[in-house]
């Protein structure tokens, strides 16, 4: 991926439905005093210009087949900036009847219509900050190198009633220490529980 952007990268901005929080944070990237342009990133005017589509906001059902033909106008490869909370995940309005969700359930729609899924980097933030977005940027460009690695941890049921025990012991000997009654400590022991 870096060695095709070496150069530039131009970017196309796109709004799904959102507050415009994170638009008015993504013009303020390409103000003169963030000066994305330093760096070789534009903001363009059409798709069909770009190399990366700056999506914010959640994917709303009107704005699908928009997103949809603005997706299949950016020419290959090409790469989409998730950038906000709602562009991410759905952020608030993730729940809502008139939403569909954020890039990954755009990305299930794509692949249902045979069109292949782009590189993806996320923006976390509502709204992120213009420093975050330029990151994003440049860590689509290749200019730097990914800080953090996305890990999802999962704490098995075992552990837990291990940890529950272990709980349960130390409460009973710091109880049993002091002068509390013993039905005091079976009323902890069932809370704990």
């Amino acid at each position: 991926m870096s060695s095709l952007y070496r150069k530039s990268l131009w970017v196309f901005h796109l709004n799904t439905g959102s507050c415009n929080g994170c638009d008015i944070e993504v013009l303020n990237a390409f103000t003169p005093a963030q000066d994305a342009e330093r760096f070789g990133v534009k903001l363009v005017g059409s798709p069909r210009h770009a190399d990366a589509i700056a999506l914010t906001g959640p994917i709303t059902r009107e704005a699908l087949p928009r997103v949809i033909r603005a997706l299949q106008a950016v020419p290959e490869p090409k790469i989409v900036v998730a950038i906000g909370s709602c562009a991410c995940g759905g952020g608030i309005w993730h729940d809502s009847y008139s939403v569909l969700g954020g890039v990954e359930k755009l990305y299930e729609i794509l692949e249902k219509k045979g069109i292949k899924r782009p590189i993806t980097v996320f923006v976390p933030g509502c709204p992120p900050k213009p420093e975050a977005i330029l990151y994003g940027i440049l860590l689509a460009r290749g200019m730097v190198k990914q800080k953090q690695k996305g890990r999802i941890y999962v704490e098995s049921e075992s552990a837990e009633l291990m940890i529950s025990k272990d709980l349960i012991e130390s409460v009973k000997e710091q109880v049993m220490s002091s002068k509390i009654s013993r039905k005091q400590v079976e009323k902890i022991t069932s809370i704990v529980r």
